[in-house]
């Protein structure tokens, strides 16, 4: 493992806006030393990183791997790939794959795959067997394996009763629920949000409410039960409003988080039926993006998590209704986060690395990596003044499905390290 040594850095830290201007010594995996006046090793070897930042690798809490069952989208070697691609050294899967991930072989395999892949690769596991929300899966013996988080994501678990005792059995094991909020008779076929695109488009809309009735119904439930639970990509002001009330009670665990296209996108991007905007939830409106944005600055929302969601295209290139839902983000998250807010000081590096490296991180029970001595070396250098053209050739993912496809951001990530290991360098 060779030595690093990378000058005139611009620090960036999750608590504060400013970045400190510094030289630093990687040796053996590890931080070792940091200031101006470094000495550069002989043996090291020298990056200039004049002008570009250097902050920890990001965290992603919530994607789609699609291994095992889906791997034409996606499997868990490719996303890696993407993730690095993307500046993120670490990702929770969901277990909506084909078998689900309810039982200890499945979550052992798709663990042992993950092992494989230079980043960390942690998976949640069902709540309910199969998903189908009847009853509950072999928990205690994912739990044996290390896994935290239970989620049915793509669907709700629709029984209260039956989200009720899984929360009462969990609760004490050190795990939680993180639930995808939605009353499906009411989202209808879940393309796009009720309202003027939806009735121009001629396509019936899935209305906000379908979402917040269960933020609000499943908070409440934990809240009966004592148990921590995690709403995972909230879309609706109102639902965000509904999770600061509990958040301000004080007498509930909740945590949540947005996802990057949620703050960008609203329901007038779609345009004729661009299926690269379908997701679910829908996107909202602009009135809804400009609230959740100010709810991650205020801190409402604990994480960004890119729901990252890789579809064929061929199952893209399908009419808007039929496409299923969802984009892909690992490899567009940071740059468009840098490109739309802190470009234009909407918010600093600061918030970026708290909310999408640090509190991902302690969320799942890992300790946050910083630019600290001492700390692994676990970071990414960011040119400001470069830029990214995401193509078919610069994606990582098998999947292309995003809004960005084609476009030029500002912002480029230059060089991904891991324990000291080079992932990625251009």
């Amino acid at each position: 493992m060779s030595s690093l040594f990378l000058t005139h850095c611009q620090i960036a830290s999750e608590h504060s806006p400013a970045v400190t201007l510094a030289h630093v010594l990687v040796e053996n995996g590890c931080i070792t030393a940091i200031g101006p006046d470094l000495v550069k090793p002989e043996q090291a070897r020298e990056i200039d990183a004049r002008g570009r930042i250097l902050m920890p690798a990001m965290f992603d809490a919530h994607v789609h791997f699609r291994e095992p069952g889906f791997e034409a989208k996606e499997n868990i070697a490719s996303g890696a790939q993407a993730a690095i691609n993307g500046g993120v050294t670490g990702v929770v899967m969901m277990p909506n794959t084909s078998p689900a991930l309810d039982n200890p072989a499945a979550i052992r395999t798709v663990l042992d795959a993950g092992r494989q892949t230079p980043i960390t690769v942690l998976t949640s596991g069902c709540i309910t067997k199969g998903r189908h929300g009847k009853e509950l899966a072999a928990i205690d013996g994912m739990r044996n394996l290390g896994v935290k988080m239970l989620t049915d994501d793509g669907d709700s678990v629709d029984d209260p009763a039956v989200l009720y005792r899984a929360m009462l059995y969990t609760k004490d094991m050190g795990m939680f629920y993180a639930s995808h909020c939605e009353v499906p008779s009411l989202a209808g076929p879940r393309a796009l949000t009720e309202g003027p695109t939806a009735f121009r488009l001629g396509i019936k809309g899935s209305p906000p409410c379908a979402e917040e009735i269960i933020i609000d119904r499943d908070i409440r439930i934990a809240h009966a039960a004592g148990a921590h639970i995690h709403i995972q990509h909230v879309s609706s002001a109102l639902g965000m409003e509904t999770i600061r009330w509990w958040k301000e009670r004080g007498d509930v665990k909740v945590t949540a988080e947005v996802a990057p296209h949620h703050l960008m996108f609203s329901e007038d991007d779609i345009g004729d039926f661009d299926t690269n905007y379908k997701m679910n939830p829908p996107l909202r409106t602009k009135r809804d993006n400009a609230l959740l944005l100010e709810g991650l600055k205020q801190g409402v929302f604990d994480l960004i998590a890119t729901d990252h969601a890789p579809h064929t295209a061929f199952e893209k290139s399908q009419d808007f209704v039929s496409a299923p839902n969802g984009i892909t983000g690992l490899e567009t998250a940071l740059i468009s986060l840098y490109h739309y807010y802190v470009r234009s000081n909407e918010f600093g590096w600061d918030l970026v690395v708290k909310r999408y490296s640090a509190e991902p991180r302690r969320f799942m029970g890992l300790d946050a990596v910083s630019i600290a001595v001492g700390q692994p070396a676990e970071f990414l250098l960011f040119d400001p003044d470069g830029s990214t053209t995401f193509t078919k050739d610069y994606m990582r993912s098998r999947s292309q499905n995003t809004p960005f496809i084609d476009k030029t951001l500002h912002g480029s990530i230059d060089l991904v390290v891991k324990d000291g290991i080079v992932l990625l360098e251009r």
